[in-house]
C-alpha cells in the first residue's frame, strides 16, 4: 500500500524533527535507540520477516524495511495502512510461528490488555524470533484512541517475562530530571497560542537535552521517560 505525501512528511518529522518541535529531543533519542537495535538485532541478524504490531503510520518503517524481506503492518480495522487486522477480541489474523521479529513502538500503553497483546506477539513469532518494544515510563496522557498504562523498568520487564520472553536488551531514554522539564514544557504547551509553541520549544528543548546529558545511562535504565527492549522467547 502506497503512502500519501502527508504520511511521508509526518513520518519524516517523527524520525528527523527540527529544534522547533516540542518533542525534538525525545524523538531524536528514540530514533537513535531504534537504529541501534535495528543494527544490532535485525541488520546483523536473521530477522527476514517483521510484523509492526499496532503500526499506526509506521514511522520507523524506513529504518527497518531495507533489512527485511517482508514488513507486515498490523493494526485496528480503521487504519487503512494495516494489511492485517486486530480482531475485536484482541487476536491477530495471522498464523502461529510466522515472523522473525515483532516491532512494537509506543503501543503497549494504549492496548486494553497488555498480557493478550504480548501473548499474541509471542504466538506469531518463530521460536528463535525477537520482540522489539518501546513504551513509556513517564509521559503525559495521550489517548490514541485510548491510553491506559505506564511502567516502571521493573514492571515492564516483569510483564514481558511473564508472557514467556527473556529480556536480552533494555535501555531507558530521557532520565527523570530531563523528563520533568519535558512535562513542565507540556504544561504550558496546550495553554499558549500556536505561534508561541515553537518559541517555547526552542527554549526548552536545549535545556532538556542538557539536563539529560548529566544523567547516567545506568540511572536511565532504571527510571526514564521511555524504555526500549529486545526480548526472545524463553527456551
Amino acid at each position: 500500500m502506497s503512502t500519501t505525501i502527508k504520511e511521508r512528511e509526518e513520518g519524516h518529522e517523527r524520525l528527523y524533527p527540527n529544534w522547533l518541535n516540542p518533542r525534538y529531543y525525545y524523538l531524536t533519542q528514540l530514533r537513535k535507540q531504534l537504529e541501534s537495535v535495528t543494527n544490532g538485532f535485525i541488520r546483523s541478524g536473521s530477522a527476514k520477516t517483521l510484523a509492526d504490531f499496532g503500526c499506526g503510520n509506521s514511522p520507523y518503517e524506513s529504518l527497518i524495511l531495507p533489512h527485511v524481506k517482508k514488513y507486515y503492518k498490523i493494526d485496528l480495522e480503521e487504519n487503512p495502512r494495516a494489511e492485517i487486522h486486530i480482531k475485536p477480541t484482541g487476536a491477530i489474523a495471522m498464523e502461529d510461528n510466522t515472523v522473525d521479529a515483532v516491532l512494537s513502538t509506543q503501543v503497549l500503553e494504549h492496548v486494553p490488555d497488555p498480557v493478550l497483546y504480548l501473548s499474541e506477539s509471542k504466538r506469531i513469532l518463530k521460536s528463535d524470533g525477537i520482540l522489539i518494544l518501546s513504551t513509556h515510563g513517564y509521559w503525559m496522557y495521550h489517548p490514541d484512541p485510548t491510553d491506559y498504562w505506564r511502567w516502571t523498568s521493573s514492571g515492564l520487564k516483569k510483564v514481558v517475562e511473564q508472557q514467556g520472553f527473556e529480556v536480552i536488551y533494555f535501555k531507558g531514554i530521557i532520565g527523570r530530571a530531563a523528563m520533568g522539564l519535558q512535562l513542565f514544557q507540556d504544561g504550558f504547551l496546550f495553554k499558549i497560542p500556536a505561534f508561541l509553541k515553537p518559541v517555547l520549544a526552542l527554549f526548552m528543548q536545549p535545556l532538556i537535552a542538557l539536563m539529560d546529558k548529566t544523567t547516567s545511562q545506568q540511572s536511565k535504565n532504571s527510571d526514564a521517560c521511555t524504555f526500549v527492549l529486545v526480548a526472545k522467547i524463553k527456551k
